[in-house]
């Protein structure tokens, strides 16, 4: 199709076309260059540190890069997890990791997402960066198969409530 062919022609992505559509424009290079960096660790990093990281790459993307890992790192992320994602329309491909893959690395902020993961923090993470905002393990809840979806629909329905409200304190 060529320009002109039609009468009225919407441009998607056209910057005019996306203001009038409320549709918010892509950021240009050196604004993805200025993103902040945040790390959710709990203690297995196989659900709500991985569901963090999820939902900061989905619904932040233009303005955090997140990641996620764990003290002891369980090795998997839960499948009631992906689903939940899956289900809310947010792709992840995620790995249980150890916090010492991140050694070295510069974050503008950790949160710890569970207590354990909170008193086990390790300290060259630095504490001036560090914030608590914990969640109940939805891993842990006792029931039927449904039962334990529900849960962790749960607490991906809290996490995005939550943590993009923490994240935008962090913004400025």
């Amino acid at each position: 199709m060529e320009s002109g062919e039609y009468a009225h022609e919407i441009l998607v992505g056209d910057a005019e076309t996306n203001e009038n559509l409320g549709v918010q424009s892509q950021p240009d290079e050196a604004e993805l260059k200025q993103r902040k960096r945040v790390l959710f660790l709990c203690t297995g990093n196989s659900a709500r540190s991985q569901m963090a990281e999820a939902i900061v790459n989905h619904d932040l993307w233009n303005r955090w890069i997140a990641v996620s890992a764990g003290t002891r790192p369980a090795g998997y992320v839960h499948p009631y997890a992906l689903a939940a994602l899956e289900e809310a329309g947010i792709f992840h491909q995620g790995e249980s990791k150890s916090v010492e893959v991140f050694k070295g690395q510069n974050f503008d902020l950790v949160v710890t997402v569970c207590d354990q993961a909170r008193e086990a923090c390790p300290l060259w993470l630095g504490p001036e960066k560090r914030i608590h905002v914990g969640f109940e393990d939805p891993a842990a809840v006792q029931g039927t198969e449904e039962e334990k979806m529900a849960a962790f629909r749960k607490t991906l329905k809290l996490i995005r409530a939550t943590i993009p409200a923490v994240l935008k304190e962090f913004e400025d």
